[in-house]
């Protein structure tokens, strides 16, 4: 009964996550995102493009897809830790890899941030407010996305050692920062090299 539940949350999720809302946003402002900017289909993307209400608005709409299945799944399921984590890990790949978009999407961030919500609230609250100081240093939003990530892995890291979290979702916050480095590749290689597009200023 578990495993069917799961299977179909799984899917569920996926489907979810591969709603691109970001892409929509700013197709409702008149804009492709695959065209302009860094041509990432996330929300940073759509804030340079479109402006700070979008940006918040898909931001919004990419966390809430990753949070929804997952919190259901957490709180009313009643399902263990091992599917939670894996319908969470169903909606971040469903907005990497969206069905409806011809699996070309964004990097993970803001849905990832969804599923840590449901999951692991304080993390989440501490790695917004290591992104907001990061991005007001730098105006570079990779840099907040990376720190962030950082300061939530460290944050699972001592919460399991303190046994405040359980083992299977501090590896799963592990495998989700991974994939965050990994999808950020471009943009590491682009602050190495001091070319990394700054924000000027979200109207």
């Amino acid at each position: 009964m578990i495993i069917g539940e799961t299977i179909i949350f799984i899917g569920l999720a996926y489907l979810l996550g591969s709603i691109p809302f970001s892409f929509l946003v700013a197709r409702s402002y008149g804009v492709d995102l695959r065209k302009v900017g860094s041509g990432n289909i996330g929300a940073a993307n759509v804030g340079r493009a479109c402006g700070r209400n979008a940006f918040l608005l898909a931001t919004f709409l990419d966390m809430l897809k990753g949070a929804f299945f997952t919190a259901i799944a957490l709180y009313n399921g009643g399902l263990p830790a091992l599917s939670v984590v894996l319908i969470g890990g169903g909606a971040i790949l469903g907005h990497t890899f969206p069905l409806f978009l011809g699996f070309r999407g964004g990097k993970a961030v803001s849905t990832s941030g969804g599923v840590l919500l449901a999951i692991f609230p304080l993390a989440m609250l501490l790695g917004v407010l290591v992104w907001l100081g990061a991005f007001a240093v730098t105006r570079i939003s990779s840099v907040g996305s990376l720190a962030a990530t950082l300061s939530v892995l460290l944050t699972a890291l001592i919460s399991l050692a303190l046994g405040k979290l359980d083992l299977i979702y501090t590896l799963f916050i592990c495998v989700v920062a991974a994939l965050v480095f990994f999808l950020h590749r471009s943009n590491i290689q682009r602050l190495l090299k001091g070319t990394e597009n700054r924000f000027q200023k979200l109207n």
